[in-house]
């Protein structure tokens, strides 16, 4: 159940986050030499594709994915661009290779390591997969985990620190990380499996805590600046809809239509998440670690869809197997039985 946005959803909230990086960093044109980015279907850019057999591609590996830009899928959970390619644009930089792929270039001896690489994986927990293993909980995705992408990343870095400690710290210092958005797919597959929302809330601060020590570590390895989203309303996706959804009218908030328990885990995520960044900041003084609030930015796509353009509404998904929200796990958009005519622009999801 991957989490999509439409290409002009992204562009929207990557103008967001773009404003509070200009406000908390004094930061032109070159200010940034590579961007990395971590995470999951919000920020992968093909990583799980490139992990898939050839001939058993994801949905997000087939049409009508990427149509809007690319004209073709790229392997982004999007009909254009993520926003993690938004940012790259916006800082004059190429947009951040999967690092599947960079290390087939390197096999091959064509790698350019300079601008960056994307270690993101579409449904990538922060928790590894293990600890949900033993709960009974299964993700039928990815094992590729918050660790486990900061693992590629040290690889990589053992890499660029052959040619030099100074070369090294300089470009880790000058590079722009986006770390995130992770945690959907921690409650997604757990309430998939059976998990109630009592035990789901106490994988919260767990989740917080693998995010928060990440931050850390990159700050701790040199990264001067850190991007960390928190989680998006799921309670307003197609996806929860459909799996959720509820006859009580008290499920649901009046203003939106989204499922009020749902977003209120994700406001919960949300604010241990900015509470752990604040106690970052105190110890990391030198550095720059932003708290992008996809939340806030969002909702008010929510709240007023037609007010941004999207005539189609925010609640019902654009491509998909059918049904009231068109969505249907069996027949992902791409996948046979998914249907999608429309102008994707017309859709937040």
């Amino acid at each position: 159940m991957a989490s999509s946005c439409s290409n002009l959803t992204c562009t929207i909230l990557t103008t967001f986050i773009v404003l509070v990086i200009n406000l908390n960093v004094q930061c032109s044109l070159g200010c940034y030499t590579a961007i990395f980015g971590f995470g999951d279907s919000l920020t992968d850019t093909g990583n799980l594709v490139l992990l898939s057999p050839p001939d058993e591609p994801p949905h997000m590996g087939l049409p009508p994915y990427g149509e809007t830009f690319f004209h073709r899928p790229t392997g982004r959970s999007s009909d254009g661009r993520l926003v993690i390619d938004f940012m790259a644009e916006y800082f004059g930089l190429p947009l951040a290779p999967p690092y599947i792929g960079v290390v087939e270039e390197e096999i091959s001896g064509v790698i350019n390591y300079i601008k960056g690489a994307n270690y993101a994986v579409v449904g990538a927990p922060a928790l590894d997969i293990a600890f949900y293993e033993e709960r009974g909980i299964h993700n039928p995705i990815t094992n590729f985990s918050l660790r486990y992408q900061l693992e590629w990343f040290n690889d990589l870095l053992l890499s660029l620190c052959k040619k030099s400690s100074n070369y090294c710290n300089e470009f880790v210092k000058r590079s722009l990380v986006v770390l995130g958005p992770f945690g959907g797919n921690d409650y997604t597959h757990s309430f998939l499996s059976g998990a109630g929302i009592d035990e789901v809330n106490t994988f919260v601060p767990l989740v917080v805590n693998a995010i928060a020590s990440a931050t850390k570590e990159l700050l701790e390895i040199g990264v001067g600046t850190i991007v960390v989203p928190g989680i998006l309303p799921s309670g307003c996706t197609s996806a929860y809809f459909s799996n959720y959804g509820s006859s009580n009218k008290e499920d649901y908030d009046p203003e939106t239509g989204c499922l009020i328990w749902v977003n209120q885990l994700v406001e919960y995520l949300n604010q241990l998440l900015q509470m752990q960044l604040n106690q970052i900041r105190d110890l990391h003084p030198h550095a720059t670690v932003i708290f992008a609030d996809f939340y806030s930015a969002a909702m008010p796509l929510f709240r007023s869809p037609q007010t941004y353009g999207f005539s189609r509404g925010g609640l019902r998904a654009r491509c998909g197997g059918g049904g009231a929200y068109n969505y249907n796990s069996s027949a992902q958009c791409g996948e046979a039985g998914s249907t999608g005519c429309d102008d994707p622009s017309l859709y937040v999801n």
